[in-house]
Order: C-alpha cells, then structure tokens, then sequence
C-alpha cells in the first residue's frame, strides 16, 4: 500500500481516522480551556501548564498497570468506551465551584487511562491495515494530529474567550462523544488480538517480555529518549523568543509534516532500515545554533529543518512492528507512546531546570546535545539485520518469526 487512495479505500481506515482526529481535537480545545480555567483562578504559570501537559507524565502510571488489557479488549467497545470517558471527566471539570485538586485528580487520573487508549488505537491500525501499508497510515494519523493541533489552539482560544473556559471545556466533552459515535458506526466488531484477563501482573509480564530483546530495547530507547530531549527545546520557544515562540511552533509543525509526508509516503522500503538514525541526527542538530542568537528567519529555518527529523520514529515504529509478535502489537504500541509522551514531559522540565541557571538559548543547545550524544550510542543497535541470502526462500520465511519476535539479538 503506496497511495493515499488505497488507504483510504482500506475498510475501516476513515473511521479510525475521524475517530482519532476527533479526539486530538477534543484534547487541544479542551487542554487550552483548563488551563487558562486553571491560571484565572490560581495565577499560577506552573500549575496551568500542568493542567495541560502534566497527562503525559501520568502515562507512565497507565504503561505498568493497564497495557495488558490493550490486546485483551474487544477494540470497538474499548475506543468507544474510552470516548465516552474521557468525554465525561471533560464535562465534569466545567462543574462551577469545582476545586483545583478535584480538577488535577480528574487530570492525571484520565492521563493514566490514555495510555490504554493509544495501545488500542494503534494496535487496530496495525490490524486494519497490511505491514506494508502501517507506515502510511500512521505517518497520515500524524499529520492529521499536528494539523488539528494547529487549528485547534487557533479555535481553542477563540472559544475560550467567546464562550468561556467552561462553555468550551464543553465543547470538547461534545467532541469527545462525536469520536465515540463515530467509533462505534463506523468500525466493525473485533475479536481481542490475545487471550487472558487483563491485570496488573499481566501488564508488568508483557513489558519485561518486550524488554527482554536486546533489539527492542534498542528501538524503544530510540523512540523515547532524542524525541524527549528535543521537545524540551520546544518547550523554551516562549522565553527564548516572547513575541515570535508561535511562529517557531508552526515552523515546526511544518517540518514535522513535510517528514511524516515525505518518510510515509515516498521513502522506499530499502532505504526506512537505514534512515532511523540519520533523522535522528538531523532532529538535533540544527538546535546547536541557537547560543548564537541567529536572526529570526535563520532560526525558523532551523526549527523547520530540525523536525522534519520527527520522521525517525515513524521508521522506528516500523521496526518495533517487525519484532513484535501480532498478540502483542497493541501492547508494544502503546509503551511507546506512553514512554514517548512520558520522555517529552521529562524533557520539558529539564529543559526548564537548564534554563533557569543559564538561559532558554544555551539549555536548547545541551539538550540537543544531549539528544546527539543519546543517538550516537545507541547507533550500533539499531543497525539493520544482515540478511543471510545464501538460505532458500522458504527456509528463511520459516526461521524468521522465532529470529524477529522474540529472542533475535539476545
């Protein structure tokens, strides 16, 4: 699968598309309302940023108690019931008089269930769509998500300001519930890719499973650390540049979707192997100019340039994939979004560690440092596999699931 056209021809593909898309759009109105609810009352910058991005760090909490369940769960009834609640905490927080403690406790506890949400969606796409045909649709997913996320800041705060901190803490809830429909019409009963009860113990069983290869860990530690490092240079775009932060961001979200277009849809098969950690570099690199105060088009250009290496963890994705077992997939996926988003909320607070005791400038260039140094060590794990061709064809096909799902590279 090389075309959008046959993406979306794939049954099933649309509506988890307009599901997700639904969902990003109901997080972004709704995370720009609560923390401007959450500043108005408190006058806190600490405790509003934490209001919209402190979710991301209660991932790792879900990631060790629920992922079991996301293979384990029919995926249609866990999608729409987890619409439905994340809807429902969205409504309740717009109660007037609610505390900011009730506020934070509905927060965080809805960040730890998010992590079961990606493992589920993810772990879908995986099955709606071929091997082949994952990268696509995932690379679409993404700038689905970044183009929504624009909008919906732009959207979010007019609301905000014509029909309140509440009204459109509502809205979200509305669209949190329009995801939910969609997932239920539109997607197809399933069976659960893996047989058991969900549980604690199961989840911490998987984990340690997926650790255990020496391979994966390289390609988790790949998809968690570089991207975390650079994300805490993002998050010093305000105090590094007051009046112009929203144009890096959107530079930014431009070279993250010339990336995901570009590794998605016109990178061929035999080069994805060998690109993982080259856009990693470039993911960083740029940001070592920044001590030098380069003029505002020279550091847009470099913002833009720099996340086009976002790409990486498209091709890393697909790596992951290819060695993980399909009863895990859902699983697999959702660890790495959950210590993805994880890695980013670390990143941002290093980053502001770094930053109060030199300044924004010189904290962006040693995380992106950081971020190099990270990459380069962990280049000789993820070279690709030598291909043995002197075997026949079906000799390999027959050893190659035992190699790439579970002990390759032990």
């Amino acid at each position: 699968m090389r075309t959008y056209r046959e993406l979306f021809r794939t049954p099933e593909f649309t509506p988890l598309f307009l599901a997700s898309t639904g969902q990003v759009a109901a997080q972004t109105v709704s995370g720009l309302a609560l923390g401007t609810q959450v500043y108005t009352a408190t006058g806190s910058p600490l405790l509003s940023a934490l209001a919209m991005f402190g979710p991301s760090l209660t991932q790792v909490i879900g990631a060790a108690t629920l992922l079991s369940a996301a293979d384990r769960l029919p995926p249609r009834a866990a999608l729409t019931g987890l619409s439905v609640l994340f809807g429902l905490g969205t409504a309740a927080q717009a109660v007037p008089g609610l505390s900011v403690a009730a506020v934070f406790a509905i927060v965080l506890g809805l960040g730890v269930v998010s992590a079961l949400g990606g493992g589920v969606r993810y772990g879908l796409l995986n099955e709606v769509l071929d091997k082949e045909g994952y990268l696509l649709g995932r690379s679409v997913l993404n700038m689905s998500t970044g183009t929504v996320q624009i909008c919906g800041f732009a959207v979010g705060g007019v609301l905000t300001t014509l029909a309140s901190p509440r009204g459109t803490l509502l809205i979200g809830a509305a669209l949190y519930l329009v995801g939910a429909t969609i997932a239920r019409l539109g997607l197809s009963r399933r069976m659960p890719r893996a047989t058991g009860q969900p549980s604690v113990a199961e989840t911490w069983r998987n984990n340690g499973r997926l650790w255990s290869s020496k391979p994966r860990r390289y390609v988790y530690l790949a998809l968690w650390v570089p991207n975390g490092l650079i994300v805490g240079c993002e998050s010093l775009y305000v105090p590094y540049a007051p009046r112009h932060a929203g144009l890096l961001f959107a530079c930014g979200a431009l070279g993250m979707l010339v990336g995901d277009t570009l590794a998605g849809r016109f990178v061929p098969q035999r080069w994805r192997e060998q690109l993982g950690v080259p856009l990693c570099l470039l993911l960083a690199a740029p940001f070592l100019v920044f001590p030098l105060h380069p003029a505002l088009p020279l550091a847009a250009a470099a913002v833009a340039l720099a996340t086009v290496g976002y790409s990486a963890s498209l091709l890393l994705q697909e790596r992951l994939i290819s060695l993980t077992p399909d009863e895990l997939s859902g699983h697999a996926l959702g660890l790495h979004s959950s210590g993805m988003l994880t890695m980013q909320g670390v990143g941002a607070t290093l980053a502001g560690a770094v930053a109060e005791r030199t300044s924004p400038a010189t904290a962006m260039a040693v995380m992106a440092a950081t971020s190099l140094a990270v990459t380069l060590s962990l280049a000789p794990g993820l070279r690709p596999p030598a291909r043995r061709t002197s075997e026949p064809v079906g000799l390999r096909k027959r050893a190659s699931p035992e190699l790439t799902h579970e002990d390759a590279g032990k």
